[in-house]
């Protein structure tokens, strides 16, 4: 895979194919750019998934540094790196996130911004879950295992076939003699940890910051992060924002859904 080099020194793992818009796709808090595995084939862009510090096949870093900030700031050093002017962003959850910090602090960088199941907004019960696994490695041995316990105990999926959760389990952990392993710096609960220790800010004001930008929300149905009650003020605030809420699907859509798809060709429509 290609590299390039953050501000502070680190080597960024990143993947670039097709043709056509830019399109920079930015994965969840523990996860890598094969997070878009399933969408990727569907989507006519030049789709660019970078793995965050810390995550994937990049370095790993003083866990002070695993920022929404500086993970915004290693985005725009990635389009510095290929000599893009501007670029969409497709975020799912972290990624998300990451795509309202750039628009509140280098929207002339941007073309659009398209959300996977995350908002200002984040519902307690969903950080609850997130906090429950962050930086510790699963209890199932094998990927096989691994797929079997999401099938089985992954209610607020419904309908996937057991090579989906094969292909997800073996994207997002390393199969050892051991079992098996986080695919990122297990330090980074220390920074989701430090952040909570912090009064919540209010992260209204970035997604207001889309102002002017095309916008684009996928929701699953199910999901316990984004609430239907942030999604409808989030449509409040921006009547013009493309939306899809995927059924049988939780925290997060693969977004080879119809219905995400189909949102998400709208979208692209928006900002060629």
């Amino acid at each position: 895979m290609p590299t390039f080099q953050s501000t502070d020194g680190l080597t960024l793992n990143y993947s670039d194919a097709g043709t056509g818009t830019p399109v920079i796709a930015l994965a969840g808090l523990t996860r890598n750019g094969r997070d878009f595995d399933h969408v990727a084939p569907l989507l006519p862009v030049r789709l660019i998934r970078p793995d965050y510090r810390g995550r994937g096949q990049s370095d790993w870093a003083d866990p002070a540094s695993y920022t929404i900030p500086q993970e915004a700031a290693d985005v725009l050093a990635l389009m510095d790196h290929l000599g893009l002017a501007q670029a969409a962003i497709l975020g799912t959850s972290r990624g998300g996130l990451i795509g309202m910090m750039l628009a509140a602090t280098a929207k002339d960088r941007l073309l659009g911004v398209a959300l996977n199941d995350i908002g200002p907004e984040i519902a307690p019960k969903g950080l609850d879950v997130i906090m429950d696994y962050i930086g510790r490695n699963p209890a199932q041995k094998t990927y096989a295992e691994a797929a079997k316990f999401r099938d089985q105990q992954w209610t607020h999926f419904t309908g996937v076939p057991m090579d989906r959760w094969l292909a997800e389990v073996t994207a997002h952990y390393r199969e050892t003699p051991d079992g098996l392993v986080i695919r990122y710096d297990p330090k980074l609960r220390d920074a989701v940890v430090a952040a909570g220790a912090q009064p919540t800010p209010d992260l209204w004001p970035l997604f207001d910051a889309l102002d002017g930008l095309p916008i684009a929300l996928i929701r699953g149905a199910n999901s316990d992060l984004l609430t239907a009650e942030t999604a409808a003020e989030m449509a409040r605030r921006r009547p013009d924002m493309i939306s899809a809420e995927i059924p049988g699907r939780g925290h997060v859509p693969f977004l080879d859904e119809p219905q995400a798809v189909a949102a998400l060709h709208q979208w692209l429509e928006l900002i060629k």
